[in-house]
């Protein structure tokens, strides 16, 4: 066996570090971007969850953009750790938490606006996620 051949993977490794990053940061760019054209088109990005009504900020969507992202991120390095097909299992298990994210979404007391809005924000962010993550993973 060659010196070359026994040499870690420490490209490839920061490399797939790289490109998960950079998932969460489009996720989280994509949600900006819906926002944005919600908030020009005039849609009142207020909801109430039983506390008074409460703004849809751009720090919250970024804030929760990277959050899920992380989650998802998290879940996925769990599962290729442990799992041969960790990539059929997350994604599965992604498609239905991005499923489940809808209901509250969409039912949330807010104007008919809102509610597309933040559906969209909940789908495209959900999208990036599982396309980004998926590349790269381990396991069919």
């Amino acid at each position: 066996m060659s010196a070359e051949a026994s040499v870690p993977r420490a490209g490839a490794s920061a490399s797939h570090l790289r490109d998960r990053a950079i998932t969460v940061a489009v996720a989280a760019l994509a949600a900006v971007a819906v926002w944005s054209i919600a908030t020009l088109a005039g849609a009142q990005l207020t909801v109430d969850q039983g506390t008074g009504p409460r703004d849809v900020t751009v720090l919250a969507v970024v804030l929760n953009s990277v959050i899920a992202a992380l989650l998802g991120w998290g879940l996925l390095a769990v599962l290729e750790r442990f799992r041969a097909s960790a990539r059929t299992i997350w994604t599965g298990i992604a498609l239905v938490v991005l499923v489940l994210s809808l209901v509250p979404a969409s039912l949330v007391d807010a104007s008919a606006g809102t509610r597309v809005a933040l559906v969209l924000m909940h789908l495209v962010v959900g999208a990036v996620v599982i396309v980004g993550l998926r590349r790269g993973a381990r396991g069919a």
